[in-house]
């Protein structure tokens, strides 16, 4: 049986781990996994997240609506105006960045937002426990060199603000879709291109998760169509449209 003094001693060194633990935020396994105790806050994040040691940044993932892409918060600016979407290795040579991430096995696509980055695999088959790792690994490894996110030649994808030749109508339509649908299809880990206005059809481009979603349909007319209907009558429906280099890449 144990003696007091000894029990003292086990009491002294457990509370000496506690606080530990609690200081360096289990920094040292690397990874940050939040607290399961509700008797105590959360001090954590809800989704895990990695450190690189001795530097400051931590790399976020947050799910999104489509089960085959998932959004990489590194805690700093990606891209500093527009997005940028690459369907295929092929599409990303004006990126570093994205040519790094491709090379991963299971990465299809890479979306590049203002903050994050958008990740979709290949395979549903393949766990995103598997392709997380590199993705962390890689992302870090990028922001530490130094080199720029896109080469200075590169543009990022055209937004939706108002053009001085848009007439009234289009104008009303892609500062709705610029100030109130765009940020909230960002938030998802996705984007939206205007790409015309015909017979009162509207003709959209959807980037990042909204690309292969399964409820990116019933987000375009429910959502989407009924918002642009109720503020522009002339408005009747909202279409997806595809470029011919996304259509090949879906191909692949």
């Amino acid at each position: 049986m144990a003696t007091y003094s000894q029990v003292g001693r086990l009491l002294g060194v457990s509370a000496r781990l506690s606080r530990s633990l609690a200081v360096s935020g289990y920094q040292s396994a690397g990874l940050h996994w939040p607290s399961h105790n509700t008797a105590v806050p959360n001090r954590w994040p809800q989704n895990p997240h990695w450190v690189v040691p001795g530097r400051t940044m931590f790399v976020q993932t947050q799910d999104t609506p489509n089960p085959n892409s998932l959004k990489f918060l590194p805690g700093r600016t990606v891209l500093e105006s527009g997005t940028m979407n690459f369907a295929s290795p092929r599409d990303a040579h004006t990126s570093a960045l994205a040519r790094q991430l491709f090379r991963i096995e299971g990465v299809k696509s890479v979306f590049l937002g203002p903050d994050f980055i958008t990740i979709s695999r290949s395979d549903e088959n393949m766990e995103w426990k598997v392709i997380k790792p590199d993705v962390f690994a890689a992302i870090m490894d990028f922001f530490a060199s130094g080199l720029p996110v896109v080469n200075e030649d590169s543009t990022p994808s055209a937004d939706t603000a108002p053009a001085d030749d848009d007439d009234e109508v289009v104008a009303m339509i892609k500062e709705l879709l610029d100030t109130r649908i765009r940020p909230t299809v960002q938030e998802d880990g996705g984007d939206i291109v205007y790409r015309g206005f015909e017979d009162g059809v509207v003709k959209l481009k959807l980037q990042g998760s909204c690309t292969s979603c399964p409820s990116s349909i019933v987000t375009l007319k429910s959502g989407i169509q009924n918002m642009l209907q109720f503020y522009v009558p002339e408005v009747e429906s909202v279409e997806a449209v595809k470029d011919e280099d996304d259509e090949e890449a879906a191909q692949v």
